[in-house]
Formats: structure tokens, sequence, C-alpha cells
């Protein structure tokens, strides 16, 4: 009998009616407590990887493993330390750095839950998903959604280390993974197909247009995510340039700017369950503390600072990861212009009318310890 039994030693009906109720698969809810909480109880806590660290290892394991051992990827999964182990770093996201050597194929697959990139240094690998080649940067957010298929492919001469976001959690607790993997590569020298990539995917050339454009007749995205499946680094770095030189813009007034990933044929966020943003601080930022329902990763892109999360502070550099918990506090100090990659599930809670967010008050959230 697996279901918790109550006892009532000095009541001998009442201890029955346990018994029976506990054989019955039943727990009395005057009994129970913790169920409602007066504020979000994250098992996940914060915490920081390190980028030098994540490099060296990446490193190290591509010198040891090959890339076919475990699901045909090379991937270091994050693994938040209030999660009993589990290979996820928030009880909804899944974030890890995937390493892929010289010369090196991650062979095609497809699951359910949905997947992003973003390159943290370096060039030259590229995607394909679902038939379209991405080109990948440094700075750039590659986009493999739900059931698509995807392969990864490095025919240069040097490693490639990148970000990777996942839905993957969330999907296993709704109890909704499929897994598919794709043929096996063919015998023989590299077909056309894996020896190169075009300067643009097909995505990038029908919606990446830019300044409102769409074309004509595929105004609308045929699916729930979004059809331009690269977003390039030197565009979302000039959109945040232009936050800080327009009067009444978010960066004009406040040191610090950001911009959201979307969907260029409706607005919506890139993907139903993750929302992508690129923040952009600089020195002398102020604001006060906030915490939102639902977590956040972040990586640290360019620049050097500190992050104080629940009071705790971490100083972050170029290749850091960042958990942010449910309703943790965050506050962002730039030591020298400092751009942060975030991803969250902020779509999720909104869709279910879950999302909250306020100003923290509480000072030993807001300011670390002396």
């Amino acid at each position: 009998m697996a279901t918790r039994q109550f006892d009532a030693p000095d009541d001998p009906a009442l201890n029955g009616l346990y018994r029976d109720l506990a054989e019955s698969d039943l727990q009395p809810l005057w009994e129970l407590s913790g169920l409602l909480t007066p504020t979000p109880r994250a098992r996940a806590v914060p915490y920081r990887w390190r980028g030098k660290e994540l490099r060296e290892l990446g490193g190290r394991a591509g010198d040891l493993v090959p890339v076919d051992r475990g699901g045909d990827r090379r991937v270091l999964s994050l693994s938040n330390p209030g999660l009993d182990g589990a290979p996820y770093a928030t009880a909804t996201l899944w974030g890890a750095v995937q390493y892929l050597g010289p010369r090196e194929t991650a062979p095609a697959h497809r699951h359910t839950p949905a997947a992003l990139r973003f390159v943290l240094e370096g060039e030259g690998v590229w995607t394909l998903v679902d038939g379209d080649h991405l080109h990948m940067a440094a700075g750039d957010l590659i986009l493999t959604p739900s059931w698509t298929w995807h392969e990864h492919h490095n025919p240069g001469d040097t490693s490639m280390t990148w970000f990777d976001a996942l839905d993957l959690p969330l999907v296993e607790a709704l109890e909704a993974v499929f897994f598919e993997p794709g043929p096996p590569p063919e015998p023989g020298p590299p077909s056309a197909a894996s020896s190169g990539t075009p300067a643009r995917s097909a995505s990038e050339r029908c919606f990446g247009a830019g300044a409102g454009l769409l074309p004509g007749e595929r105004t609308a995205a045929s699916s729930a995510h979004s059809p331009l499946l690269r977003y390039r680094w030197d565009e979302t770095d000039r959109a945040l340039r232009n936050l800080f030189t327009v009067p009444g813009a978010e960066g004009f007034a406040t040191r610090h700017a950001h911009v959201r990933f979307v969907d260029p044929t409706n607005g919506r966020d890139v993907m139903p369950t993750m929302r992508c943003e690129m923040h952009r601080y600089l020195p002398g930022h102020t604001a006060p503390a906030v915490r939102r329902t639902g977590s956040t990763l972040a990586a640290v892109f360019y620049g050097a600072g500190r992050v104080v999360l629940g009071g705790t502070p971490y100083d972050i550099a170029p290749g850091d990861l960042i958990a942010v918990p449910s309703w943790t506090s965050v506050t962002v100090l730039a030591e020298e212009p400092l751009d942060l990659f975030t991803v969250s599930d902020a779509p999720v809670l909104e869709a279910l009318g879950l999302y909250r967010e306020e100003a923290a008050t509480d000072p030993a959230e807001i300011t670390p310890a002396p």
C-alpha cells in the first residue's frame, strides 16, 4: 500500500477510517498541509554555472566521448542542486552546453520538447531544421521547434560550443514526450547537403526581411511556432543600440534595454512554451529588484558584472549560465556593457493566467549581506 496512512491512535473509529482511506488510495484533506502556500515554493535554487568550467569540461568530453554516445549528442546538462539529481536547470526548463568537434555531425532526430540554441562564441557549425540550412554564429538564436527534424554539422577545423534550452521538464510533467531518431547517415563521402550552408536560410529569406515586411501569400504561420528559425546577432545588436538613442525609449532613461524575439507574422513569442529575450545593461543602471512567477535561464554573452538572486550575489562573465527559479528576486549590476540572453516559461504562465510580477521590497532579497 503506497498511499500515506494517517493515524488517530486515541480514536479507533477515526483510525479505522484513515486505514480504509489509505487502502482505497484516498487522503483526507484536513490532515494535509503545504499544498497551498502564500507564495510559490520553488524546488530549484538560484545557481550559476561558470562559463570557464563549461568550456573546459566540454573540451574534455570532446576528447573522450564520441558524439554518437548517448542520443547522438555530446551535451552537458545543467543539474540544479535543488532538484535531487534531475538533469534539469529548473523545474520547467532544461539547460545545457553542447559541444561539436571538427568535422563532426550530430545526426537527425526529432522530439516533442521544443529546443533552441544560443551561440555563445564561434561560428561555422550549421543546423538543418526540417530541411532548412541554418548557419550558426556568435549571438545567433536558432529555433528547433517541437517535432521538427534537426541535425548539427561542423565542417570546419575548430570545435564549437553553444547553449541549449528545452521545455523538456514541462513536457515530461505533462506526459507528452515523444522521440524519433532519424535515418542513419549514408555511407561514403559527405553529400552536398552536409558540406555547407547558404548565407541565408529559407526561413530568413521568407520572414527575415525586417521593416515589417512579410511575403504576401504567407502572412500567417502554419503552426504555433515562429516560421523564422534564425535570429541574427547583427540585427539584435542594432535593435538594442537603437533603444539607447531614442528619447523616451527604455534604454535612453534607464541604461537598460531589452528586445523580445517574436514570430514576425503575429508578434507572439517564438514558441508557445518559451520566451526569448536579449538584455543590455550599461554601467550605472539602477532599478528595483524584480521577482516573477515561472523560471528563467540566462546566458552571459558579453561583458561582466554581478547578478543578485534572492539576496545572494554572483559575479558573472561571458559563458556563464544562470538559473532563476520562480519568485526569486533579481537585480543585475553591470561593471561594463553587459549582454544577457534569457529564456523563460512566461508564455505558459500567461496562457494559464498564472503570470505575476512585482518589485521586491525585502532588503534581504535586494542586496547581499555585508
